[in-house]
């Protein structure tokens, strides 16, 4: 098994660059045709404090995806991941954002994505907005939700599959039922999650924002987005991972990556852990605590692995505990807000609210 691993391993670079090689290839060809068509702009959540923001999204020619229903079909489910997983994206397409008077113009790349990023110049209060998306000649597309951030009491990281929503992602067969034949209405969240993010998130009477980090492909932005709004659960920025051969790089490497630019973007921000034993989140987490020394108050790991994983995330609490932040493995939201109160990172009113929610799902 050492040798196929080692073999596998040298050999991903060469299929690497001849999948990219024929991507280009083709690209060069059908591009500037799909171009001419009808296209759509796919807004993210744009993020940024009042210095600076930034709005990602992508051009793609449409796909119709029918809307979720909770007695929809498995196979009709089906249908729409995969008119989501193979998404016709559209490069060399100029794309235009406004945002509190200013205007941005970024160039979709080879997956259609683009990237803007705007300087207001300090003078925006914290809370949501709108910035208008547009292509030349087309008029206005879309519109993207931006989330400006200025000094809150503390933020939140979170992972999404088996942290927020159930997942199984321990399970490969399991995993792939449930992410390639469920919706947005009959995917589940883990009890008591909603009311354990609002009382993170409404912390003290405030708004602290809230990030989800996820391996998730792009492509199922729409529904996670969904997902969230449908389930009550606080909305925030998504950063998740371009489908193809980046699905293959690190994990680690990529959330590190992200987490550091959230770091970076607000150096004088606090923040919470959210993650899940599945993964690689515990190992994870505890690099940002040594990177970060007083940034992170507390890390929640959901536990859903074996006996064996929970040894391992055990071991890793006591190297994080010696370095003064408290890592909890929670078998349910219940006993993670219950530590969170007592840190104060919530109240006992919105630790009730867990308790009732939690009491509900498990009367039905």
């Amino acid at each position: 098994m050492t040798f196929v691993r080692t073999l596998l391993k040298q050999a991903l670079p060469y299929a690497e660059r001849a999948v990219t090689a024929a991507d280009q290839a083709f690209s060069g060809f059908v591009q500037p045709r799909r171009a001419r068509g009808k296209l759509v702009v796919q807004p993210y959540v744009g993020w940024g404090s009042p210095e600076q923001v930034e709005v990602q999204g992508r051009v793609l020619l449409p796909r119709v995806t029918t809307p979720p229903r909770v007695g929809d079909a498995r196979w009709r489910n089906f249908l729409n991941i995969m008119r989501r997983l193979f998404s016709r994206e559209v490069s060399g397409v100029e794309v235009t954002g406004t945002f509190r008077g200013e205007a941005v113009h970024s160039s979709s790349g080879p997956d259609g994505y683009f990237n803007l990023v705007f300087h207001p110049g300090g003078a925006v209060p914290a809370g949501w907005y709108e910035a208008p998306l547009s292509i030349e000649g087309r008029g206005e597309m879309s519109r993207a939700r931006v989330q400006v951030v200025d000094h809150p009491a503390f933020g939140i990281i979170s992972d999404l599959d088996d942290t927020v929503i159930q997942s199984d992602v321990t399970s490969m067969p399991r995993m792939l039922m449930t992410s390639l034949t469920g919706n947005a209405r009959t995917r589940l969240p883990f009890p008591g999650v909603g009311a354990f993010y609002h009382g993170l998130v409404q912390q003290g009477g405030g708004r602290n924002p809230i990030f989800y980090v996820s391996s998730s492909p792009w492509n199922f932005f729409d529904l996670l987005w969904q997902f969230l709004s449908y389930r009550q659960i606080p909305l925030g920025p998504m950063f998740l991972r371009n489908w193809g051969f980046d699905l293959l790089a690190g994990h680690n490497d990529y959330k590190h990556g992200v987490i550091e630019r959230i770091f970076e973007r607000f150096p004088d921000m606090k923040f919470v852990l959210v993650g899940d034993s599945g993964e690689h989140d515990p190992q994870i987490y505890a690099e940002v605590v040594r990177r970060h020394p007083g940034r992170v108050l507390a890390v929640y790991i959901r536990d859903v692995s074996d006996a064996a994983t929970d040894q391992a995330v055990l071991r890793i609490r006591e190297e994080v505990r010696a370095a003064g932040v408290e890592m909890v493995l929670a078998a349910d939201s219940l006993y993670a807000a219950g530590h969170a109160m007592a840190m104060g990172l919530i109240t006992p009113e919105q630790m009730r609210r867990v308790q009732r929610s939690v009491a509900r799902h498990y009367s039905w």
